[in-house]
């Protein structure tokens, strides 16, 4: 990751204003100055909300002078969600989307960005906080699809399912607790999909406001599935339905 991420003051406020896409910025808990407080104010201006660690934190990432700022830098241009729904129906199409709630394995999220594109949905939607950085080891496990993805950074995720739903779109949750199976669900309509944490699956506050929640038939002793592998066949039921 070492080509990923900058440090230092100076080098972070110039990169903002360079009008780089910044995936993660930790800073040092109790940092003051004035140098700190423009960063602060760079932040605000351009919308991205720090993470406050320890120090420690920090010098596991690097053991420079950091000065107890480290941001993750990112190639791929991040989108609001409710600047593209307006869009999809615009254009006449029929929204499918995907939403990741805390993934945290960059490889998982890369592969599921190839599938992603491969079937064409309009978005992935992820949280600011707890999602995998979006780096090169990303990118090269996608085998650049994420590139040519809309990938949408929201602060609250049961917000976003929220809008969603007002926007006229059904949100599936997928999680082995449920009684229905994906099968059974009408993909045909506006529809997104949402795929939890590899340990912990989805948040409680985002499956109590989904619209509803689906599984994989599962017939072998393993009971669960590696996640891009349950994406997989999530979303390509999607384009069967949508086929037929």
């Amino acid at each position: 990751m070492k080509d990923d991420f900058i440090f230092g003051l100076r080098p972070v406020i110039e990169a903002l204003d360079a009008g780089k896409t910044i995936d993660k910025i930790f800073l040092q808990n109790g940092l003051q100055g004035s140098i700190y407080a423009e960063l602060k104010e760079k932040l605000s201006k351009y919308g991205i909300r720090p993470n406050y660690v320890p120090v420690e934190k920090l010098n596991r990432i690097t053991r420079k002078n950091h000065q107890g700022v480290v941001a993750f830098i990112s190639d791929v241009p991040f989108y609001s969600i409710e600047d593209i729904i307006p869009q999809i129906f615009e254009e006449g199409r029929i929204p499918f989307l995907l939403i990741l709630d805390r993934l945290t394995d960059v490889r998982n999220f890369g592969a599921i960005c190839r599938t992603a594109e491969c079937v064409g949905i309009d978005a992935v939607i992820i949280p600011e906080k707890g999602a995998a950085p979006i780096n090169s080891d990303a990118i090269k496990t996608s085998a650049g699809a994420i590139y040519n993805i809309k990938i949408c950074k929201e602060k609250n995720l049961a917000h976003t399912v929220d809008f969603l739903q007002q926007s006229g779109i059904s949100v599936y949750a997928s999680t082995e607790k449920a009684q229905k199976l994906l099968y059974d669900a009408d993909f045909k309509e506006p529809c997104a999909i949402v795929m939890g944490n590899e340990e912990t699956g989805i948040s409680k506050e985002v499956l109590h406001h989904s619209d509803d929640k689906i599984k994989l038939p599962i017939t072998g002793k393993t009971q669960s599935l590696n996640v891009s592998v349950a994406c997989g066949a999530m979303l390509y039921e999607v384009v069967r339905q949508r086929l037929s």
